[in-house]
């Protein structure tokens, strides 16, 4: 399962992914905002990084304006490792090469299309593991 939120900067774009997401039979679980009313992003990345360290939810999609300061809160979160993507590359890299677990976007800055290609290509792609865990042990030991 899929968890999802965004702030009022990312409600329209979350609305289609959700969709998208629904029409490819994956299970969303949407921690809102649910219109498009000023709310603050670090509430909603809270809940689904919470939802993620619970084992509620697998992984996770943010969306905001820009997806920088979701991404920012996200990744205060020990074990979160949220990558703020704006293209199909950069989306597969981040899940074969960091294994994050959540994927952040911008409402104000990512098409619709594109940013179904991005989500995609995250869900689609597997980490490689190998020498890449080893870098995602070092990032958990900076956490410590």
């Amino acid at each position: 399962m899929i968890s999802i939120g965004c702030d009022h900067g990312g409600y329209e774009l979350k609305c289609h992914i959700i969709k998208h997401l629904e029409e490819k039979g994956i299970e969303i679980k949407d921690f809102g905002c649910f219109d498009e009313n000023s709310v603050d992003y670090p509430d909603i990345a809270k809940k689904v990084c919470n939802s993620i360290l619970t084992g509620e939810t697998d992984r996770g999609i943010l969306v905001c304006g820009t997806g920088i300061g979701m991404s920012i809160a996200a990744n205060k979160f020990k074990g979160i490792r949220a990558a703020h993507v704006t293209d199909v590359y950069s989306a597969t890299m981040t899940k074969q090469h960091n294994n994050s677990n959540i994927i952040c976007l911008g409402g104000r800055i990512t098409g619709r299309e594109l940013a179904f290609m991005i989500i995609d290509a995250w869900i689609e792609n597997e980490f490689l593991g190998g020498r890449h865990q080893n870098r995602i042990d070092k990032i958990s030991n900076l956490e410590k």
